[in-house]
């Protein structure tokens, strides 16, 4: 199974993600860290990306959860697939793939991404990730002003996702 945490920059998909991942023994892949370097270069500058720089990016991601699933892995992707063509994109392939979208109000989100330390997304791309953000169908939306573990433990619950239990 492929669970996707996806939403805006500082909406805690990652730190939900490693609570929910510790929680439920699976892994969690974290989409920033497979980004090109290109990418990152254009972000931290501040410029937003297009699409054709996306685009290698999410194919990437999602052979690896195609791959995952494959395998029968459990995996926990934290994406912000803003646009239901990312979304579209990212799960081509995939049989069985639950969304979770991490929502919150641009004040609280920006103020996270302000204390935010050693990250190359800034503040300043705050508001055209909210520019571009379609909001998804058929999503688990879970309010993001809660913290992250208890996000995490509501998430287990109502998806009921149980731990998985790897033998010795």
């Amino acid at each position: 199974m492929i669970v996707i945490l996806m939403g805006v920059s500082g909406s805690g998909k990652t730190t939900v993600g490693r609570h929910l991942a510790e929680e439920l023994k699976w892994q969690l892949l974290d989409a920033d860290d497979f980004h090109p370097p290109a990418n990152i270069e254009k972000m931290s500058r501040g410029i937003p990306l297009e699409d054709s720089d996306r685009w290698p990016w999410l194919d990437r991601l999602n052979e690896m959860i195609r791959s995952a699933e494959s395998r029968g892995e459990y995996v926990l992707l934290a994406c912000s697939a803003l646009k239901a063509r990312y979304r579209e994109r990212l799960a081509r392939g995939c049989e069985n793939v639950r969304w979770i979208y991490l929502k919150g109000d641009f004040d609280l989100i920006e103020s996270r991404l302000k204390a935010r330390k050693g990250h190359y997304m800034k503040a300043g791309l705050l508001q055209s990730q909210f520019t571009a953000l379609e909001e998804p169908e058929g999503a688990l939306v879970m309010d993001i002003a809660d913290e992250p573990a208890r996000i995490a433990a509501r998430l287990a619950g109502t998806l009921g996702l149980v731990p998985v239990i790897r033998g010795t």
